[in-house]
């Protein structure tokens, strides 16, 4: 049976490596502008001497500074994926772009359909209203920036919906099903209305907290000081993976924001298990201080004052043990960045085999739980507690096993929802170069049932 073949669901037959549906250029373009961008705002100073603009002479570090970062690395994501990889031509947009229809025709089904999409945006801001969280600390800047696109959005959504639907092969999409359910005068499908919410919880969700942390890290690297750096390897250590976690978050909340059919990146559908939104919901604020916060049900880092306190007196071990850190969170920014504009939790918006995905199916969470291990080395404790030792190294490993649930549920969606994600899984179950010998040890350890003989033919 091919992997086309297989039941839905099911992994399939390892079948060879597929294609990935994001090539890497798109992200490594997205990265280059990320950085001509930071460049710029470290020597602006400089910049500003040599074209006498009027002004301070300080490195832009504010939180517009950041946002126009999203464009420096979103524009070269959009242009490669156009002009190089021509995604607006491949089958899975649902657009066929030689038939356009007259604007009579689609009129009534897109006016249905932006009464979907304004009414879901509505919505949202109720929710963010009632939020209480988003009216403190980082996330103001979110409700600013959210509030401040929220007319422009609305302008340009009627141009956007009639110019799409006329080349959309099927117009009524989840949004059109959701506005029909809302005007009561056309049949509508319970399901698809499901889909729709699915997805814009997703983006409101993730959106909002995407760009509530855009501004802090990306000030920390422009504003960093570089001097004598090469003699303190705690410091550059952490301005390295500090630079590597602004690399992450831009690439990521562009991915949030740009579900844009055109460019074969609108969200296919949002994880349907329950099991998958708990085990990704925890991690994110405000779940994530009730449960891994300081005072939080399993806090892991209770006197434990980390790696560069414990190596201190060992020049050659902080500098091995630094750069193992930046190691794993490279590894971590690079699992973003091979998404290029298709990244955001919980979606299925196309599959990725290369870059790290092409060792392990879940670079990220692995890379992640061994920083965080080997960051905080929680049976490494000051008070010389041997219950702080118990209870940091427990609750930690409570925290691996939530990101392992993750994996699952995830992997149990992108099964149902793909037959290139089966032959991936399998492919990746007999050959990954990390998740191939995990998955055999994973099947020694557990326990084999009796085996059945067959009878004997009377």
């Amino acid at each position: 049976m091919s992997a086309s073949q297989a039941p839905a669901g099911s992994p399939a037959k390892a079948e060879g490596l597929p294609r990935s549906d994001v090539s890497a250029g798109v992200g490594l373009a997205g990265l280059l502008g990320l950085f001509v961008w930071i460049l710029f705002c470290r020597n602006y100073p400089a910049f500003a001497d040599w074209l006498a603009l009027p002004g301070p002479r300080e490195r832009l570090t504010g939180p517009h500074a950041a946002l126009t970062a999203m464009l420096f690395s979103s524009v070269p994501m959009v242009l490669w994926s156009v002009l190089v990889d021509k995604v607006h031509r491949n089958p899975s947009t649902g657009i066929d772009w030689d038939n356009k229809r007259p604007l009579a025709d689609v009129l009534p089904a897109s006016l249905v359909k932006l009464a979907g999409l304004w009414a879901t945006w509505l919505i949202l801001a109720g929710l963010y209203c009632l939020g209480r969280w988003y009216w403190d600390g980082q996330y103001l800047f979110a409700m600013k920036v959210l509030g401040v696109a929220a007319i422009p959005l609305f302008v340009l959504s009627v141009p956007y919906v009639l110019w799409l639907d006329r080349v959309t092969k099927e117009p009524r999409d989840h949004a059109w099903h959701f506005g029909a359910m809302l005007i009561g005068r056309e049949p509508y499908d319970p399901d698809e209305v499901k889909k729709h919410w699915r997805a814009w919880i997703i983006k409101g969700f993730f959106g909002a907290f995407m760009i509530s942390i855009l501004p802090g890290g990306f000030a920390a690297v422009v504003a960093a000081d570089l001097t004598d750096i090469t003699n303190q390897p705690v410091r550059f250590a952490l301005i390295l993976i500090e630079l590597l976690f602004v690399i992450d978050v831009q690439i990521g909340t562009v991915g949030y924001l740009l579900t844009l059919r055109p460019l074969d990146a609108h969200i296919r559908s949002g994880n349907p298990f329950l099991a998958g939104w708990l085990a990704a919901l925890i991690c994110y604020p405000p779940l994530v201080y009730a449960f891994m916060g300081p005072t939080g049900m399993i806090a892991y880092e209770v006197n434990t004052p980390g790696w560069a306190h414990w190596f201190g007196n060992h020049a050659v071990l902080l500098w091995f043990w630094g750069a193992w850190l930046v190691f794993l969170t490279g590894v971590y920014a690079w699992a973003t960045v091979v998404f290029g504009i298709r990244f955001s939790n919980l979606t299925y918006r196309g599959v990725i085999t290369h870059g790290p995905y092409r060792f392990t199916r879940h670079p990220a969470y692995l890379s992640k739980n061994l920083f965080w291990w080997s960051a905080t080395l929680p049976f490494l404790v000051t008070s010389g507690s041997p219950v702080d030792v118990i209870r940091n190294t427990v609750f930690l490993a409570a925290v691996s096993g939530i990101y392992y649930w993750r994996a699952r549920t995830e992997e149990a969606h992108l099964l149902m929802e793909d037959a290139k994600y089966r032959q991936y899984h399998a492919w990746m179950g007999e050959h990954g170069v990390i998740t191939a010998p995990l998955g055999r040890f994973a099947r020694r350890l557990r326990p084999r049932g009796p085996v059945l003989q067959p009878h004997p033919a009377e």
